[in-house]
């Protein structure tokens, strides 16, 4: 009913700048909160941002004046604008999205990540 696909990621060295897109397709009403989230090996899914649907915006501590998260709901895609980039940010970026489909079901749908790799 829904996909989710992400796009963007690669290999940086340290101090440099990446930008994420995902676009979510298919039978959508209307997209609530959209997030970034990643997984470094060996650790847990983190939250890296999230905007709602009136673009309020959380940021983990670690990622706070380095990223910004914003979405274009014309799109139906969200962004993550990655700057001063760190070995600590390598990891694979997950999207997000809590999605109203037009049969008036709701549930969140994932991308299949992009990974970021940060590396002199």
């Amino acid at each position: 009913q829904v996909q989710v696909v992400e796009s963007g990621g690669g290999l940086v060295q340290p101090g440099g700048s990446l930008r994420l897109s995902c676009a979510a397709s298919g039978r959508i009403f209307s997209i609530y909160t959209m997030a970034w989230y990643r997984q470094a090996p060996g650790k847990q899914r983190e939250l890296v941002a999230q905007v709602t649907s009136s673009r309020s915006t959380t940021y983990a501590d670690s990622v706070k004046g380095r990223f910004t998260i914003s979405r274009d709901n014309a799109k139906n895609t969200v962004y993550l604008q990655m700057n001063s980039l760190q070995p600590e940010d390598t990891a694979v970026y997950y999207c997000k999205t809590d999605v109203r489909t037009e049969y008036g079901s709701r549930d969140n749908y994932w991308g299949q990540g992009t990974q970021v790799t940060v590396s002199s």
